[in-house]
């Protein structure tokens, strides 16, 4: 199995679903692009849909490697780390809209439907913020508690907000960053930050 021309279908398939959206992501489309037969595609991934399933890892790992990097440059403010985490979380929905869309379900391709398997990814992903959670309640700045139900919640809220900007809805009075600083002090509040620490926490990392 030639490496060379797997990468590049790979490549070709998020490409098209970032430029072009879902509807164009087919096996010709896809083969032309690479510059290989159709069969290619059958040849390296078995069906269009196995190639939807490892377009969909490539953009978790990606998504994946943005969040990480953020966390190896943590100072002594935790929650400004959970803050800029988040901020990472939407600049990736904001540049990758349509693989964004297919690794959290938002967009169904012909052929292709999520497995548990495809929803451990998105779980995997959710253990780094989940560790920047407990690290704001090691540095006492979170009340102890459930740090995997605040992850959950976060993440709850940090998809629906991508979700709302790629509609289109944050054109009125409140702008999506705007939404966010708001929705980070108070989530940070509500986890038991002090409201003039998580203010400044939040506005630095923004």
């Amino acid at each position: 199995m030639s490496t060379g021309i797997r990468r590049k279908l790979l490549d070709e398939a998020a490409r098209i679903l970032a430029e072009e959206g879902p509807a164009a992501l087919t096996v010709r489309h896809v083969s032309q692009a690479a510059g290989v037969s159709t069969m290619a595609v059958y040849t390296h991934f078995g069906s269009m849909p196995a190639l939807v399933r490892e377009t969909m890892r490539e953009g978790f790992a990606r998504f994946a490697e943005r969040l990480l990097a953020v966390e190896a440059a943590q100072d002594d403010d935790p929650v400004a780390g959970l803050a800029r985490l988040c901020v990472t979380y939407q600049e990736f929905a904001r540049a990758e809209p349509d693989v964004y869309a297919v690794m959290l379900g938002g967009s169904r391709l012909a052929g292709f439907e999520f497995t548990d398997e495809d929803r451990v990814m998105g779980l995997d992903v959710l253990r780094i913020p989940h560790a920047a959670i407990r690290r704001c309640m090691a540095a006492g700045r979170f009340r102890d508690g459930t740090s995997s139900l605040l992850a959950w919640q976060l993440w709850c809220q940090m998809h629906g907000l991508a979700q709302l900007e790629a509609a289109g809805y944050f054109v009125g009075r409140h702008g999506a960053d705007e939404t966010m600083t708001g929705l980070l002090r108070d989530f940070a509040v509500a986890a038991g930050d002090d409201p003039a620490a998580a203010e400044r926490s939040v506005t630095a990392a923004l």
